[in-house]
């Protein structure tokens, strides 16, 4: 790195003139493979915005790389180089770099080149997952020996690629098989998820929270195509129906208005529950569609919910009048009570 002194006076307008350098420039990661890019990262001082850099592979077996002509911007580039397939195993490789505008070269330190992994029938064990599930990850891993460790990560599906990363879990190759168990766990709150209603007002479709991962060995990384397939949140409610003098309502109809659009309906048993599994998870609406209008004081109705998300009985029940609302606020399954007929009730995940 280039060094600067400043012996004018302070009190006074100078020019000084700061000469361009190389900080350093070397891998992204610690080894290469034949036949697949390796990434790269040089770091500069004083370059300005545009220069041109040049980036030549090397390696000590006399294998040639393409070039890269590139601009180099904020004094930093990163990219990849793709290393031959012919380049033999155990071959050291490394890249020269220079910036001809500002007279700086340099060079890379040296990695070593590998086969490249071969995974394949990467899977989840259920394509559903259930809160306090535990999933088993594997894959088919050859071409490494055993004990090599890798890294897993898990990511949650985005339709924009901007997969949001949960986990990263270490992992070793065993039998040239990859396995590992994981407890699903789903800690944002489900209420916040749009809805079919929401989403559609602009063209999109309802989409719960879907998950793949990714496995990484050395730097060879393999599933960022959803190899894995996508594992999807399944979501539970229960319901407690209760009057005014806390006796249960037996055998009372419900209908679920599910975030994905569709419906769900039953009936309460003989304790005034109901327990519904694998729903899409989000804003539901609890509708009691044969629930009789009563004058004040209305019966109450209590909802008890683990679903993660926000409740509302049917429309059929809005408008009632005499009706008011009393709501308990805590984290998924804690108790809210509404009044019979009452509209809303709210739950937090």
């Amino acid at each position: 790195m280039p060094e600067s002194e400043f012996k004018k006076p302070v009190d006074s307008e100078e020019e000084i003139k700061l000469d361009s350098g190389l900080i350093y420039a070397d891998w992204s990661q610690g080894s290469a493979f034949s036949g697949y890019p390796a990434r790269l990262e040089v770091g500069t001082v004083f370059v300005g915005n545009g220069a041109k850099i040049e980036i030549s592979g090397k390696s000590e077996g006399g294998k040639k790389f393409d070039k890269i002509k590139d601009t180099i911007n904020a004094n930093k580039y990163t990219g990849e180089i793709d290393i031959p397939e012919d380049v033999e195993p155990g071959d050291m490789i490394w890249f020269e770099v220079k910036l001809s505008a500002n007279s700086i070269d340099g060079e890379s330190s040296r990695i070593p080149v590998y086969p490249a992994p071969l995974i394949t029938n990467m899977a989840w064990s259920a394509q559903e997952a259930r809160r306090g599930d535990v999933l088993k990850l594997t894959a088919d891993v050859e071409r490494v020996e055993a004990g090599t460790e890798a890294l897993v990560t898990i990511l949650e599906y985005d339709n924009d690629s901007a997969h949001d990363k949960i986990v990263e879990i270490p992992a070793e190759i065993r039998d040239m098989k990859l396995e590992l168990e994981w407890e699903y766990e789903y800690h944002e709150d489900a209420d916040e998820l749009p809805t079919s209603e929401e989403v559609g007002r602009y063209g999109g479709e309802y989409n719960p929270p879907e998950y793949f991962f990714i496995i990484d060995i050395k730097g060879f990384k393999a599933g960022a195509g959803q190899e894995s397939g996508l594992l999807t949140f399944k979501d539970y409610i229960e319901i407690v129906l209760r009057d005014a003098g806390n006796v249960p309502k037996a055998d009372e109809r419900y209908v679920l208005h599910m975030p994905d659009g569709s419906t769900r309906d039953g009936n309460l048993d003989s304790d005034g529950k109901a327990r519904e599994e694998g729903i899409p998870p989000g804003h539901v609406k609890v509708e009691f569609p044969d629930m009789r209008q009563v004058d004040p004081p209305a019966d109450e109705v209590e909802q008890e919910e683990t679903q993660g998300g926000e409740e509302e009985d049917g429309e059929d029940s809005e408008e009632q009048s005499g009706t008011q609302q009393e709501e308990e606020e805590g984290q998924s399954g804690g108790q809210r009570e509404d009044q019979e007929g009452q509209a809303e009730s709210q739950q937090e995940g």
